[in-house]
């Protein structure tokens, strides 16, 4: 370039950077809110698992003007809250194990999840008292909506 030219400016590359993904990430294991309860109850994050789940005691399957309902306590393990609910029955599931075949009852179910409220979710009915949490948090809550870093716990506290 000769020393009486000014240098051209040329403009600076833009650089995408990627796009924030919107979706949470949360941890293997988060508090959720089964609403109206008033505490949080501990659930394990189960990608694997389609439909939720949820530790119902006291179940009894009652007919209400002709449909399947259902009646169930959810007793929190933390502060002994304990909830009466009277559901209607989406559907039957059948849960095949190793060695047996478990039918439960889906319902919809009202949940806080972090800051988000979300309705209309389906929750699958079993005695969970054998094992550690009290809930499973499965991919009809999550998909789409959050991303799962199995090396962190209670994000959403």
């Amino acid at each position: 370039m000769s020393p009486n030219k000014t240098p051209e400016i040329v403009p600076a590359v833009e650089v995408k950077r990627p796009v924030e993904n919107s979706l949470n990430i949360i941890g293997a294991v988060e508090p959720i809110y089964l609403l109206p309860m008033k505490a949080p109850i501990v659930a394990r994050v189960d990608t694997g698992a389609e439909t939720c789940s949820i530790d119902a005691d006291n179940i009894k399957a009652f007919e209400r003007d002709g449909e399947k309902w259902v009646a169930f306590d959810v007793i929190n393990r933390k502060n002994g809250e304990k909830y009466h609910f009277e559901k209607k029955v989406i559907k039957t599931t059948e849960i095949k194990r190793l060695h047996q075949h478990e039918k439960r009852y889906v319902v919809s179910m009202d949940v806080k999840l972090g800051q988000e409220i979300i309705t209309n979710v389906r929750f699958n009915l079993a005695k969970r008292d054998k094992f550690e949490y009290q809930a499973l948090i499965g991919r009809n809550i999550l998909t789409g909506r959050a991303m799962v870093d199995t090396s962190r716990s209670n994000t959403l506290n």
